[in-house]
């Protein structure tokens, strides 16, 4: 009779073992896939991330002569650029595109503004005006340009600011728009703001 138990005793001590490693098998493989496992990308946002930080007053005057702030557009994504108001052909570029990549938000793009801040004195041309309508454009001075100096060349990119007023993406220069449109959507559709 003790011969019969023996082997009782040894399979529900591997039943037991079994058991076990059931459920530890789920937070092994987490564990490794969260230290040893790389993604290939695929997942990630085509802009470039900044420090999220919140951009304090930019104040300037609109083509009209009417002041702007930038906190007026609280509560709206806002895609911004800096140029001079000749607008070279990088700056018809990025006019062209941010106008684009709005449209492309579909029933969402209200929820997104585009911004020129004027960077110096030179008049705008209003044909520039009329083909990019929609577009605020401000003349601000040299400190609203200095809030975004940390990147190398500001003139050079596309800038987003969240619905709260923080600078957090930049897009590099002559960007793809379909990454840009990419990133926004993926905001969009995650934001509860804005």
């Amino acid at each position: 009779m003790s011969n019969a138990v023996l082997p009782n005793k040894k399979i529900s001590r591997y039943k037991l073992i079994l058991l076990f490693a059931l459920f530890a098998l789920p937070f092994t493989f987490s564990y490794i896939a969260y230290h040893f496992w790389k993604p290939d990308g695929q997942g990630s946002n085509y802009g470039q991330l900044l420090p999220v930080r919140a951009l304090p007053d930019i104040i300037g005057v609109s083509l009209e002569g009417k002041p702007f702030n930038l906190s007026q557009l609280k509560g709206k994504w806002v895609m911004l650029q800096l140029d001079g108001g000749t607008c070279n052909a990088y700056c018809h570029i990025k006019q062209y595109d941010m106008r684009q990549v709005r449209l492309a938000q579909g029933r969402e793009q209200d929820r997104i503004e585009r911004v020129w801040l004027v960077t110096d004195n030179q008049p705008v041309d209003a044909a520039v005006l009329n083909q990019y309508s929609g577009t605020w454009v401000v003349r601000v001075g040299a400190n609203a340009v200095r809030q975004f100096a940390a990147n190398a060349s500001s003139e050079e990119a596309v800038y987003l600011i969240d619905p709260l007023g923080n600078l957090m993406l930049r897009f590099p220069k002559n960007p793809d728009p379909r990454g840009m449109i990419k990133d926004i959507k993926q905001l969009l559709k995650a934001s509860q703001i804005g």
